[in-house]
């Protein structure tokens, strides 16, 4: 009571003008906390949490670890898998001209260039004045005749000055004896879904036997045409071609470094083997030349998710079609350097394909066209593993349930399934690139960081949340300007074109002054610092060594989240 009635007095007395001191404190502090009984409170504590933690929370735990590693056991057969095909396709090198007829063109003087098949050349963009010329420009280069290619800019741009410099870019090359169109729409809908299916609307389309696609930032070399279409001559069967990209700016950072192993990857081994073994894979949106009745007969263009590409390939292939993935040809492109960009991009690949999967399961399911095979394929390889699964067990396993084991002592992790089987599967992931090989380390603690998005991304698709259909123009730099330029003459009915490709489109731009925390990214740093933290509690109490992973892998979501990554630009 006396000790009650004191810390009474003590508040009562307190007023705007009179402080407590030190001693008062200090007093007050030592009152209340023996009024408490810490001990008691902390037993009571205990007698709740212990059942609690040993009836629900280890297991559950447990129940992950097991999910985890399965899931981990699935990757890794599947890379085994893929990875075994593409090494059979170069030891035996079962290119695409040995499984499939492709006879060059032949010139014939009485057909003339009517022995040549006519073809629409489409890229779409939108404010691209950063590579507009690049791709113009690249486009027509092609080695084509002129009475048989019809190039189609489809420009969706917002920006009127940026709309301005593309129409006289076109009319340049018009002028020069280019059949070329700079087709505007009043409005953005359906995103690039949407401007594909509004080209394919005019008349002279139905004569177009062929559609090659680039995006702004492609530019693919002046033989891509002669190389790419005899594989659709010569096989009916055939309706896409899918062509390589190399990338300009991989050196420019290190991130496009590490964007480079990955997609090297994905074309190198994932396409390969997919083309070798079901002649299906994903379209990539871009560098692709496709069989024009194909798409009317798969349903068109359709902007019910991001990836329209992809929708349309999957239509494709369940209707019998057939894809050949040509890795010989490549088409330069630009990676994006810039975190933020990288981020938006990946949202849409990764959120895309979630949407498009929830769309599409019964309709793969219940096709009669193709073998049970391709669906199993189809569903199991391309969907569940490849979209939902390696960023759920990117994320969940190795930035939650494994920093969380530590506070755990009766929960165990095998030591294969958290060293040796990841380790193979980064082996099998970077062989993609050999010569990256040595940021094999860095490139494994960026995709750790980067899974926190596509996993929410996937999740925003599954369940059609708020940023479901959000498509953010991927920004690009030109940083193709910076290479030398090359001048390439296209002689066709006694007419010679200049084009200088890499000609510098705008001047630079001064960098805008912008405060530090402005560039943070909250999520890599709220997962850093419990990453953090689960690494020390290691060091001090655990001791099973996680810690030197963990703390090595927190330094990676800080160093992401306070924005020391990619290429600094003006907006950024």
């Amino acid at each position: 009571m006396e000790a009650e009635g004191t810390a009474n007095l003590l508040i009562g007395d307190l007023s705007p003008t009179v402080r407590l001191s030190r001693v008062q404190l200090s007093r007050i502090w030592r009152e209340f906390g023996s009024a408490i009984h810490w001990e008691i409170a902390m037993k009571q504590f205990l007698h709740v949490w212990n059942p609690f933690r040993s009836m629900l929370i280890v297991p559950l735990l447990r129940f992950a670890i097991v999910v985890c590693i399965t899931m981990t056991v699935m990757i890794f057969l599947e890379k085994l898998f893929v990875g075994a095909i593409s090494l059979v396709v170069q030891i035996f090198k079962l290119k695409p001209e040995k499984r499939y007829k492709c006879e060059p063109i032949t010139q014939d003087e009485e057909l003339g260039s009517s022995v040549y098949p006519m073809v629409l050349v489409q890229i779409p963009m939108y404010n691209e004045k950063e590579v507009y010329k690049l791709s113009i420009g690249a486009a027509c280069a092609l080695e084509w005749p002129s009475d048989r290619l019809i190039i189609q800019v489809l420009d969706d741009s917002t920006d009127t000055v940026c709309k301005d410099m593309v129409g006289q870019e076109c009319q340049r090359w018009k002028s020069k004896g280019v059949n070329i169109m700079h087709e505007v729409r009043n409005n953005r809908k359906g995103y690039k879904a949407g401007a594909l299916k509004e080209g394919l609307q005019h008349d002279f389309v139905e004569a177009c036997e062929y559609i090659a696609i680039f995006d702004a930032d492609f530019q693919p070399e002046s033989d891509f045409l002669l190389r790419t279409i005899p594989f659709l001559m010569h096989n009916p069967e055939i309706a896409l071609v899918q062509t390589r990209w190399r990338f300009v700016n991989a050196d420019e950072c290190l991130m496009t470094r590490l964007q480079e192993m990955s997609l090297d990857y994905h074309f190198k081994i994932e396409q390969e083997a997919g083309s070798a073994m079901f002649a299906f894979f994903g379209f990539n949106g871009t560098a692709g030349v496709w069989r024009t009745k194909v798409i009317s007969d798969a349903g068109g263009w359709k902007d019910r998710t991001t990836v329209e590409d992809m929708d349309l390939a999957v239509r494709a292939g369940l209707k019998g079609w057939k894809f050949v993935y040509v890795g010989d040809i490549q088409v330069k492109s630009e990676l994006p350097s810039t975190f933020k960009a990288y981020r938006f991009q990946q949202h849409r690949w990764s959120c895309g394909p979630a949407n498009l999967f929830k769309k599409m399961a019964v309709e793969i399911i219940q096709n009669e066209k193709v073998s049970f095979g391709k669906k199993l394929h189809l569903i199991y390889d391309f969907f569940f593993l490849g979209k939902f699964v390696a960023h759920t067990v990117t994320f969940i396993y190795y930035c939650v349930v494994i920093p969380l084991s530590v506070f755990f002592p009766e929960v165990v992790i095998p030591y294969w399934g958290v060293v040796y089987v990841p380790t193979m599967i980064t082996l099998c992931k970077c062989m993609g690139t050999p010569s990256s090989f040595h940021l094999v380390v860095i490139w494994v603690l960026f995709e750790n960081v980067m899974s926190l998005h596509r996993l929410k991304a996937a999740f925003t698709g599954l369940f059609e949340a708020e940023r479901v259909n959000e498509w953010i123009v991927t920004e690009k730099l030109g940083d193709a300007n910076k290479t030398k330029p090359v001048v390439i003459d296209i002689k066709d009915a006694d007419k010679s074109i200049d084009s200088q490709l890499t000609e510098s489109c705008l001047p630079k731009l001064k960098k805008k002054k912008s405060w530090f925390w402005d560039r943070w990214y909250y999520s890599e740093l709220t997962v850093g610092i419990f990453v953090l933290f689960c690494g020390y509690y290691d060091i001090a109490f655990s001791q099973r060594g996680y810690y030197l992973y963990l703390i090595v892998q927190s330094a990676a979501f800080f160093v992401v989240g306070f924005g020391y990554v990619g290429t600094p630009t003006p907006n950024s």
